[in-house]
């Protein structure tokens, strides 16, 4: 496990708030809740339109956050467990509400990408059309793979966590996902460099 002064400070803040929160300390729990419910409403825009179920999946999550606080080990970041709990609450709601689990083209958000467009903008929106198109031409649970990964910026490791699978099974969707996309992209968007994409 790693020390407590090598974790980086973001995660060591989130660890003490998460203390906090399973001795009921609400002001604590209103720190996790700011971080972690727009990036959980943001991810769940890919597989609902609906905005009522999308805060109903965040709230729940959070609430379950709230009950369950106690019970976290640190086998994991607080992210990924957080992250995971959305996941399998998004599930059951998606379920109970009789949607599918397919994920749609959700409006583009480029504060869910991290990367800062700071050179020609139109080249890179067209660039990140083409890889959201491909991304919906996978199956589900790849797609939801490359999500975590490119988009919440999730390990192999924490996507296992958060799937319930196998690390080798990550590492099998993300391969097949990659093949997927570099044989989809250049026919949706014509000539295009497998290199800026990053999916070579």
């Amino acid at each position: 496990m790693i020390e407590h002064e090598e974790r980086p400070a973001q995660e060591v803040h989130e660890r003490e708030w998460l203390v906090a929160v399973s001795q009921g300390d609400r002001r604590a729990f209103e720190h996790l809740y700011q971080r972690y419910h727009d990036r959980l409403a943001r991810f769940l825009l890919r597989y609902t339109p609906r905005r009522d179920l999308i805060d109903e999946i965040v709230n729940q999550a959070l609430w379950v956050v709230w009950r369950k606080s106690g019970e976290f080990r640190g086998d994991s970041k607080v992210g990924t467990w957080i992250i995971g709990i959305a996941y399998r609450c998004m599930l059951k709601a998606l379920r109970d509400s009789g949607s599918r689990q397919e994920p749609f083209e959700a409006p583009f958000d480029e504060s869910t990408t991290g990367v800062a467009d700071d050179t020609d903008d139109g080249e890179h929106r067209e660039l990140r059309d083409w890889v959201r198109h491909g991304l919906l031409l996978l199956p589900v649970e790849q797609r939801t793979t490359m999500e975590l990964a490119y988009f919440m910026g999730q390990s192999c490791e924490e996507i296992a966590s958060i799937m319930n699978c196998a690390v080798g099974t990550v590492k099998a969707r993300m391969f097949h996902a990659r093949l997927r996309l570099r044989n989809t992209l250049p026919a949706l968007g014509g000539e295009i460099s497998h290199a800026r994409t990053g999916l070579a």
